[in-house]
């Protein structure tokens, strides 16, 4: 046998590192998991109480990340299972079940016996298998700190016709983990990549496992070809013809000790299935070097998959890692994937046709023709070359020169037309989602849904459960369908919880008198204090965000007792933010 290339040799000592890696993460996370263990265990006990199926109208769910939203494949109906939520002090789970009616724009919590345990970063597939099935796998459960994580490798189905929980035991199957990725192709859910973490140590993935709903049992594929890296987080959908496609993610690696260095990835893999789509096909890992205009580099970004054979990409962040702190620019742009010409395009909103341009136009068609005879007496103008760039849908860009005779003369506008543009100028301006990570998204009839999410203004997290959707087909405006709502929004320092219950035990002494008293002078002293907090301009035109909105939020999360010019900044920020994307 030939020597083994250096690149071989490469290959095989980064399997080997990645290997021992996992040997060693999972003999230090296998104590914190049994820690962990208990808790979930206690949760367990309280869901066995759960003795039947009980379907209650409720108000939205509370804010949350990592959570699933799914389809219903034949009712008007979005499936929302899971999630996290962080207040600064403490880590919430959910293993709640809710369910959005599309057409009566309500909720309902379904409370159904033996669920999954509380989780997030899990992974969910809906297939049409016996009536309906919704399939999970994996995810993580964290310590009420959040500093120790339990990795889910177990597999459930919810059965959407009976509305039951069944968990399938088998073996074979991927070890636990989350931020992976399962799509369902044909009849198998294929599972790739993710993470496992301990307290100290971590190792990504980029293994391959395909789950066949047949005959229930997991098979580990070993692709040929050179596949992409260990990763989470990543785009993974399925193409008409049977083959997945993998695109982005993050990763991270220590440089050395405890620094750590991440990676967000841009590249793009196709895993086509050969032997006549078989289990026991063979499967090869080709690159793809797709076309257009590709998302930004990013992390926490959301997919789902459109209509006409495109996937889509919505959302995220870009970290910028510094010694001190890591800050991030949040995205709330779409791109979208067009799997048959192999090629990327950002969507563009069109803007909603109105009525009063339409008659504007009449206008000023009227006033043209009236003008015709004093135009006549004017000198006729040499031709102008106009040069436009136009963006194609696609993402094409093409060059378009026009020459025209001459310029056109506006004729002077009237008050009314001046006022009713005005108008047309401030209904047109755009309601769309505040730049985020980690949202939840669904694709019922065409139309895309996003729900929650999160993003961050200095050390703060807000945790989103606000609901918008678009029509996919279309792309002219969004809808707000559930607002944010600011008394969901809590952050707790510790330095402040601190402070607080040195106040409530020296309070504890006081007289009841002097302490209603002094409540009703503090509320007199808020609103002498906070009489002038202001935004600029262009953060309080925009519709149904107003600046009063901005400022409730604000006081709600930095409590009665801040500064007038700690409010407002706090404010402007969080307006920045879900104007401009920008912290």
């Amino acid at each position: 046998m030939g020597k083994k290339s250096k690149k071989e040799k490469k290959v095989k000592g980064a399997e080997k590192t990645a290997a021992k890696m996992e040997k060693k993460v999972s003999k230090r996370a296998k104590k914190e998991e049994e820690d962990l263990e208990a808790l979930i265990a206690e949760f367990r006990t309280l869901d066995a109480k759960k003795t039947q199926i009980i379907e209650t109208a409720c108000p939205p769910p509370s804010p949350r990340l990592n959570a699933s939203l799914s389809a219903h494949l034949e009712r008007d109906e979005l499936i929302l299972f899971g999630g996290e939520y962080f207040n600064g002090q403490k880590t919430f789970l959910y293993n709640e079940l809710y369910i959005y009616n599309i057409r009566k724009n309500s909720w309902s919590k379904v409370d159904i016996p033996n669920p999954p345990p509380r989780r997030c970063a899990h992974q969910v597939a809906v297939v049409p298998q016996g009536g309906g099935q919704l399939w999970v796998f994996g995810g993580e459960f964290a310590s009420p700190d959040g500093e120790q994580f339990y990795h889910y490798k177990d597999l459930w189905v919810l059965h959407l016709a009976t509305k039951t929980w069944e968990q399938i035991k088998v073996t074979g199957g991927p070890s636990g983990r989350s931020g992976h990725r399962m799509v369902a192709c044909k009849r198998q859910l294929i599972v790739f990549g993710g993470f496992h973490e301990s307290a100290r140590d971590y190792v990504y993935y980029n293994d391959v496992y395909a789950f066949s709903l047949d005959t229930f049992t997991w098979t580990k594929l070993s692709p040929s070809g050179t596949g992409p890296a260990p990763r989470s987080g990543c785009q993974m959908v399925t193409t008409p013809d049977g083959n997945i496609i993998i695109y982005g993610g993050y990763s991270k690696q220590r440089i050395k000790k405890d620094v750590d260095k991440g990676t967000l990835h841009t590249d793009m893999f196709l895993l086509k299935a050969e032997g006549m789509g078989k289990e026991e096909g063979k499967w090869v890992w080709n690159r793809l070097s797709p076309s257009g205009v590709k998302p930004t580099p990013r992390s926490g970004f959301s997919v789902a998959m459109g209509p006409n054979n495109r996937s889509l990409l919505f959302g995220g962040v870009h970290d910028e890692e510094e010694e001190e702190r890591i800050e991030g620019d949040f995205f709330s742009d779409i791109y979208f994937y067009d799997m048959g010409k192999n090629r990327w395009f950002p969507g563009q909103l069109k803007g909603p046709k109105s009525e009063k341009t339409k008659r504007r136009r009449g206008k000023k068609a009227e006033t043209e023709g009236a003008g015709d005879g004093e135009a006549e007496g004017q000198p006729p103008q040499g031709p102008v070359e106009i040069v436009k760039e136009v963006v194609a849908e696609d993402g094409t860009v093409m060059m378009i020169k026009q020459v025209v005779s001459a310029p056109e003369v506006e004729p002077e506008k009237s008050e009314s037309e001046d006022e009713e543009e005005a108008g047309d100028e401030a209904s047109s301006k755009q309601v769309e989602p505040c730049p985020r990570s980690n949202a939840m998204l669904a694709v019922k009839h065409g139309v895309l849904y996003v729900y929650g999410g999160m993003f961050e203004v200095g050390d703060r997290q807000f945790t989103l459960n606000d609901l918008y959707s678009i029509d996919l087909h279309k792309m002219e405006e969004w809808k707000v369908l559930v607002e944010m709502d600011p008394k969901t929004q809590e952050w707790l320092e510790e330095s402040e919880s601190d402070e607080e219950g040195d106040d409530v035990e020296g309070a504890e002494g006081g007289d009841e008198e002097e302490e209603e008293g002094s409540d009703e002078e503090s509320e007199d002293d808020e609103e002498e204090q906070h009489p002038s907090v202001q935004l600029d301009e262009k953060y309080t035109d925009y519709l149904p965000r107003t600046e009063q909105y901005w400022i409730k939020l604000a006081r709600h999360n930095m409590g009665p007792d801040a500064k007038e010019k700690k409010v407002a900044k706090l404010a402007h920020a969080m307006a920045k933010t879900f104007y401009e994307g920008s912290v």
